[in-house]
């Protein structure tokens, strides 16, 4: 009876173990997919200078072909804006409204000007569901350009 209950004790501990990986793997395959779609809307964006009608368009069909649908709330106190997919469009943020990604232009000296972005992505596990949203945040390089472009 002691060689059976000790065998179940290291099941048991393998299981955890195998859990615990699934989870740390879930975690690791989201965060690369933000990271790289953060890394693209910072490239489209320098690439057309700021947040315009082309730029916007292009971050948009990005997003969709890329299956990008996790959202989350923008900080409301800091001047971001956020943006849905769906409708393409952008607006300041608001408490309690989900948005794809949000952006955020700030002006420096010399009429130099950079965006600051924050993109989502979920803990999901597939039997659980979501258990907790996350955000990857980064910025531009700074470029000439007016804040009138977005």
């Amino acid at each position: 009876m002691r060689e059976v209950s000790g065998s179940t004790w290291v099941f048991q501990l393998m299981i955890i173990f195998i859990l615990i990986f699934a989870c740390f793997l879930c975690l690791v395959i989201n965060y690369s997919k933000a990271y790289r779609v953060k890394n693209e809307v910072l490239t489209i964006i320098e690439k057309y200078e700021g947040i315009n009608s082309t730029s916007q368009s292009i971050i948009s069909n990005y997003l969709r072909g890329e299956a990008y649908v996790t959202t989350g709330s923008c900080p409301v106190d800091q001047n971001y804006y956020g943006v849905s997919v769906s409708t393409g469009n952008y607006e300041e943020a608001r408490a309690g409204q989900s948005y794809h990604y949000c952006f955020r232009p700030e002006r420096v000296s010399g009429g130099l000007m950079y965006y600051d972005i924050i993109v989502f992505y979920r803990f999901n596990l597939p039997i659980i569901g979501d258990i907790i949203t996350f955000q990857v945040e980064g910025s531009t390089e700074t470029f000439p350009g007016s804040l009138d472009t977005y």
